[in-house]
């Protein structure tokens, strides 16, 4: 199949209509033209269950070393040690192999009581009030005060740590973002350098040590890849602090928004969950599979490769639209019906391959104790939706105000 496509059949990243809704675009391409190409924007695009699985495994020819976002790709971005997700083997494996080491499934399962804490925290007070906001009251409280408390930061100083880490990739509608080498700025405009920002955290934590994961990268040691045992290096160990800091805080809040918005688009399956929490767990698992908050993934092409008698050459931009991937009919029954019931046995939303989401284990224990404290004082909502305003970034997709009315 040709990846030249008649006009009418057109995916572009920054066309907020088609972000809206991506989904009837991506079956079209999954169906006519699997291996897609723009020219506007110089990008290959593969739809497919199993073409992106393939591609994901395939570290070597699809590489994360220039980064997994097309623009940083583009902008030939050099990636800060430590930063796993932008790297390759074999530092990638060193560099897992230690957040492995501290971010165990039991030390996450472990924390489950403070992150209810932090839940009921921000859930009482609106209890009577008529309505919440998914992101605003909950989805961008509960995951920066999870993270912050993981990696040791103050609570008092959590929501500007949160705001820095996910500033510089929003987009403004038919271009790419413009903030590509993630620099920010205070609120009153002035830069600031980021790992100044983060140092600072650094340099209390190493005269103040505790029990978080700040601590434990100070300490631990481990050989690096010319066989020496060392430490990690201060940039090292901010590249992990940004990474956690992102990464934690960002995906959860649009899984959380994503919560809200496809349960209320389903009011049926809601009170099935309202009247049988033992379906929550799977219920988290479908929504992420039915709306990935990271629905694309960006890879550098090491050598020319061919997909469908085509030819991709080296040097190109290749998204993995796992989100897509995530709703093909070649993989999954019926995979546009949102079924909370349905029985899953894989899908690409945390990825695939030495690349894998350390933070799965995480975000669904996030998602799942935000859903039961909801439902817990708000069994039925429907969407406020003259003020829901949706998210537009590089990263993720998902909602940035979402109100509802509780009933």
């Amino acid at each position: 199949m040709n990846a030249q496509l008649e006009s009418s059949l057109y995916y572009d990243p920054y066309d907020f209509d088609i972000d809206a809704n991506p989904y009837p675009i991506w079956k079209r391409m999954r169906d006519e033209s699997p291996l897609y190409y723009n020219e506007k924007y110089d990008f290959y695009a593969l739809s497919r269950y199993e073409d992106v699985a393939k591609c994901l495994r395939q570290h070597e020819i699809y590489s994360s070393a220039k980064g997994t976002i097309m623009e940083l790709i583009k902008a030939d971005f050099e990636a800060p040690p430590g930063m796993l997700i932008f790297e390759d083997p074999p530092m990638h494996d060193i560099h897992r192999d230690l957040l492995r080491r501290v971010f165990t499934p039991r030390a996450i399962a472990a924390i489950e009581p403070e992150v209810r804490k932090f839940t009921t925290q921000v859930l009482d007070p609106l209890v009577g009030s008529g309505g919440f906001d998914f992101i605003t009251d909950l989805g961008a409280e509960m995951p920066m005060r999870t993270i912050g408390m993981l990696l040791g930061i103050p609570e008092s100083d959590q929501a500007k740590f949160r705001d820095y880490s996910v500033q510089g990739l929003d987009l403004e509608e038919g271009a790419p973002p413009k903030n590509l080498q993630f620099r920010f700025n205070n609120e009153d405009g002035s830069p600031v350098e980021v790992n100044e920002l983060f140092g600072e955290y650094l340099d209390w934590r190493e005269k103040n040590p505790s029990d978080d994961l700040m601590t434990q990268l100070l300490t631990i040691e481990f050989k690096d890849e010319k066989g020496e045992t060392r430490r990690l290096s201060r940039e090292e160990i901010l590249g992990y602090v940004r990474l956690l800091a992102g990464a934690g805080n960002e995906t959860t809040t649009r899984l959380i928004g994503w919560t809200g918005k496809v349960l209320a688009d389903h009011p049926d399956q809601l009170a099935e969950l309202a009247k049988d929490p033992s379906l929550i767990n799977n219920a988290i698992d479908e929504i992420l599979r039915f709306e990935p908050p990271s629905p694309v993934q960006a890879r550098y092409v090491t050598q020319d490769v061919e997909h469908y008698g085509q030819i991709v050459p080296k040097g190109s931009v290749m998204l993995l639209l796992n989100a897509s991937a995530n709703r093909d009919e070649r993989k999954y029954q019926n995979p546009d019906k949102f079924d909370i019931r349905r029985k899953i046995d894989q899908t690409l939303t945390f990825g695939h391959g030495i690349h894998f989401c350390l933070g799965s284990h995480l975000a669904k224990l996030e998602g799942r104790i935000a859903l039961e404290e909801v439902l817990k004082r708000f069994p039925r909502w429907k969407i406020d939706s003259s003020k829901a305003k949706q998210a537009n970034t590089s990263t993720v997709r998902g909602w940035e105000t979402l109100p509802v009315i509780t009933y």
